[in-house]
């Protein structure tokens, strides 16, 4: 259904960082950049090796804010180890934890899954569905 989400940030280099380091165990990467310092329109794109976007970063120092309550964002992870190394990246990278790895059971009997408020405030998730 979705083609590509875009997030505002405040830092598009302190923003790209995080998202390096908390995509890649996810099995995501920077795609695309478009970086140039002291410059407006810069922007970088994430998803999976030799494919398209998935989610946009785009530069917008004035005045950018997340989404209210009840927005997220969830990535797909291979792995319940992938979860684990998201909310660790995050939490090194300048995220607060907002739901430490573990499984949700009133989610599903296999939802495994930890969540993370990056540095603009975006409410973000890594999940693992399946048996361990």
């Amino acid at each position: 259904m979705l083609h590509h989400l875009s997030f505002g940030v405040s830092d598009i280099e302190r923003a790209s960082a995080f998202y390096d380091a908390v995509l890649a165990p996810l099995g995501y990467v920077r795609v695309w950049s478009d970086l140039r310092p002291g410059e407006s329109g810069q922007a970088v794109g994430y998803g999976a090796p030799g494919g398209g976007d998935k989610l946009a970063l785009k530069l917008q120092p004035d005045g950018q804010r997340p989404p209210g309550p009840g927005f997220h964002l969830a990535f797909a992870a291979p792995d319940r180890a992938a979860v684990d190394q998201f909310h660790a990246a995050a939490l090194q990278h300048g995220g607060r934890d907002n739901g430490a790895p573990g499984l949700r059971a009133h989610y599903g009997t296999y939802y495994y899954a930890a969540f993370v408020v990056d540095p603009d405030g975006f409410n973000i998730e890594a999940v693992c569905n399946a048996p361990a």
